[in-house]
């Protein structure tokens, strides 16, 4: 299981810290455990801190009154995110689900603030980022709108291996069809059948459980 300074030496935002700056880093962080189907933080809770996942699988969705769902993003471990509402210091606009047990990081907004005023490589770290968010949300529109189920799991899979959202050091991945389908708005059925397509494809391979993918660029640009 990863541990928060395992997360922290592959998290790429700590590479440009100061020793000062890791410390203090370290004395601050919380990490809460949440059990699969709980809900981390709610839709109009406030935006008290920036979000990582130490370990397991989350995903930010929001719910309609009438019960419709839509899914924006899956957070695998390693990743950080919810800094643009800290920024902003607006309520949340989405709510964050565990899908599996999960071990979550919470920076408190001061030191999430602190590393703004005292340190540009942070700075840089997050004009990236938030700059890769803003295509990977893009790039989500364009794909429910335009794209077919095969396509659409293709691209659910290839956004949880962007190198600078989540850095993962393997190419494989711990995913259920259900959690997948959360990702791409398919049923599991639906997941399973564009699983054997992909791999037929030689774009991945399945195993129980897990999935390895074989060639990244070829996901990516499935469908096109």
């Amino acid at each position: 299981m990863r541990s928060l300074e395992d997360m922290l030496a592959l998290s790429p935002w700590t590479r440009g810290l100061s020793a000062e700056h890791l410390d203090r880093i370290r004395a601050a962080i919380m990490v809460r455990e949440f059990e699969a189907g709980s809900t981390v933080c709610r839709k109009g809770d406030p935006a008290s801190a920036w979000v990582g996942v130490v370990d397991g699988l989350v995903k930010i969705h929001s719910l309609s009154p009438s019960g419709k769902s839509v899914t924006f993003a899956g957070i695998p471990a390693g990743g950080w995110f919810g800094e643009g509402s800290v920024l902003k210091g607006e309520p949340l606009k989405y709510d964050i689900v565990a899908l599996r047990d999960s071990r979550i990081a919470l920076m408190p907004e001061a030191t999430f603030r602190w590393l703004l005023d005292t340190s540009i490589a942070f700075n840089q770290f997050l004009l990236k980022q938030l700059n890769e968010r803003l295509g990977q949300f893009i790039g989500m529109v364009e794909h429910d709108r335009l794209l077919e189920p095969d396509a659409r799991v293709a691209r659910a899979l290839a956004a949880l291996f962007n190198p600078h959202l989540y850095p993962v050091t393997e190419p494989h991945i711990q995913i259920s069809q259900e959690e997948l389908g959360y990702l791409a708005g398919a049923s599991r059925q639906r997941v399973n059948r564009a699983l054997r397509v992909l791999a037929g494809a030689g774009l991945i391979k399945v195993d129980y459980g897990l999935v390895t993918v074989l060639d990244l660029n070829g996901l990516q640009r499935y469908g096109i």
